[in-house]
């Protein structure tokens, strides 16, 4: 009998909602689909929940409004709107919906997902100024050179062996060297490599994660998903790591410090300029961060949970960004010859065939970097932009709710033809305009740094990813330096996986469930020299 009241009442409310909505509404929320009690259109949602938001504003237009749980959450779809949220009333949605994951992977003082206040300034400021401005990212410039030829080495081993190679696990671990030896001094290939790389694709996947007790007050300690679970497994296992990194650190800080006053003073001033026995020593990140908290005289305090936190932002990011977009690149290409003959052209044409592509080449390819720009809208690192809204709001004829979830849908953007022309092509051209000197192409006014609303992969205003920089630095030369020196052969079956590859030999283009738009299917391939040896022997790590 109650089952039957119970349905009774869930068929009265469907009905009577939303003619009551349109009788006595007065929030002006955006058009929104037919939610249920309590969980809301949580159950209207995919596995990918940028694909199910299209679908939404496909067919209610570009704004609209759903309740996921007791969270009222906007989602735009559209470039006008965009500019809308993240720059005319940007000061309305200057922060993040920190999740259960987010908070409890990053010890609840993630950089990112922190309130824009005094501690955000201030690390953003010192990520900057020692980290990912324009200064160190260029200071960092021969570390990327070492990895890219050591990266390209493995490529050329695995081509005299015959053997496939699988870009999904390797292109992580050259982007996570690099990111390790900016912030700790050292590569990911010691002791703690593998470990390292497989907490942080944990911690990356959990974070794309829908957790329904982010959502539903009364579930907020329920783990109904298991998603809780696997968080403090995946928490236990950096944080043990992460300890025994900052210990080792700080004890070879405290050797350093005891050799300095040994032998004299004048060394151990030396050592505090970052110079220990006459030789120069290059302070990391790490480094910068222990300073601080050893220096009581700054005005934000930082603590060891702070500086893991810092550690758990950078790696994340860092890691997954420049890696899964270089993977969608190559394998755009290889579905896509003609693309990929006109990009080694512009090489062959601009550096020439004796020579591998440096980073200081990217401005004069420009085809190259359309090719990543075309990559960056199709496939981009964040598909889903949030925000929250922090105090009630109106755009337009709609008003925002304070605490509202705000989602601007890249993804969606990027395959709207009021936008772009035929958007589902993989065509780089359409980042590329004519040239007023001796004829020719040249990168056009489109650029991924939060300027243009039609493509924001890094996102933009003051929540904008840091490392926009580094990736723009990296990925270019990266895809140029593979394709310059290899073709990537797909075999019939990728890792014996039917489905990534099509009877035609075409890369299956689907994409999995994350926080950062991963491919489905692994990419793996035959490496064969393109050039010969005399190029590809004349690469040292």
């Amino acid at each position: 009998m109650i089952v039957e009241y119970l349905a009774l009442f869930v068929v009265i409310f469907l009905i009577v909602r939303p003619i009551l909505n349109k009788i006595f509404r007065t929030n002006k929320l955006p058009p929104s689909p037919i939610g249920l009690p309590i969980i809301g259109h949580f159950h209207l949602l995919g596995p990918i929940i940028h694909r199910s938001f299209k679908q939404f504003t496909d067919r209610y237009g570009p704004i609209i409004s759903l309740r996921l749980g007791s969270i009222p959450c906007i989602v735009i779809s559209s470039p006008e709107l965009a500019r809308d949220f993240l720059k005319t009333n940007e000061q309305y949605f200057c922060e993040h919906n920190a999740s259960i994951a987010v908070n409890r992977l990053t010890y609840a003082s993630s950089v990112a997902f922190a309130p824009y206040g005094p501690y955000f300034k201030f690390i953003k400021k010192l990520t900057i100024n020692e980290l990912l401005g324009t200064r160190p990212v260029n200071s960092f410039a021969a570390l990327r050179t070492k990895e890219r030829n050591r990266f390209l080495q493995l490529l050329r081993e695995k081509s005299q062996r015959g053997e496939t190679v699988n870009l999904t696990d390797e292109l992580p671990k050259l982007s996570n060297n690099i990111v390790s030896q900016m912030i700790l001094g050292t590569s990911n290939d010691g002791d703690y490599a593998d470990e390292a790389r497989i907490v942080i694709k944990e911690v990356t996947k959990v974070f794309g994660e829908f957790n329904l007790s982010d959502f539903v007050w009364f579930l907020k300690n329920v783990d109904l998903q298991g998603i809780g679970k696997r968080i403090e497994a995946t928490f236990k296992k950096y944080d043990t790591l992460l300890e025994k990194i900052i210990s080792e650190r700080e004890e070879l800080r405290r050797k350093r410090k005891k050799m300095a006053s040994l032998v004299n003073n004048d060394i151990d001033q030396n050592y505090e300029n970052g110079v220990l026995n006459n030789n120069v020593e290059v302070k990391d990140f790490l480094d910068i961060l222990l300073d601080n908290l050893e220096d009581h005289r700054e005005d934000i305090k930082l603590s060891r949970v702070h500086i893991k936190a810092i550690i758990v932002d950078y790696f994340t990011a860092g890691t997954d960004t420049t890696a899964i977009t270089t993977e969608w690149a190559l394998a755009e290409l290889i579905n896509n010859p003609k693309v990929l003959g006109k990009a080694r052209q512009e090489i062959d044409r601009v550096v020439g065939k004796t020579r591998l592509v440096g980073e200081s080449d990217s401005p004069n390819l420009p085809y190259i970097q359309a090719i990543i720009k075309e990559t960056l809208r199709l496939h981009p690192p964040l598909p889903l932009l949030e925000r929250k809204c922090v105090k009630q709001c109106q755009i337009g004829e709609y008003i925002i709710p304070e605490n509202a979830m705000l989602f601007v849908n890249n993804w969606a953007m990027a395959r709207d033809p009021k936008t772009w022309e035929s958007p589902m092509d993989f065509r780089p051209e359409r980042f590329l305009v004519e040239s007023n000197e001796g004829g020719g192409l040249k990168m056009g006014p489109i650029d991924v740094k939060g300027n243009n609303f039609q493509l924001l992969p890094f996102g933009a205003g003051r929540r904008m990813c840091p490392g926009v920089n580094l990736a723009t630095q990296m990925l270019p030369a990266l895809l140029a330096n593979i394709i310059q020196c290899f073709d990537l052969t797909v075999p019939d079956s990728q890792g014996g996986d039917p489905r990534a590859v099509n009877d035609l030999g075409v890369l299956n283009m689907e994409e999995a469930p994350g926080f950062t738009g991963p491919r489905l299917h692994e990419l793996i391939c035959l490496p064969v020299p393109r050039l010969g040896s005399p190029l590809i022997s004349t690469i040292e790590a």
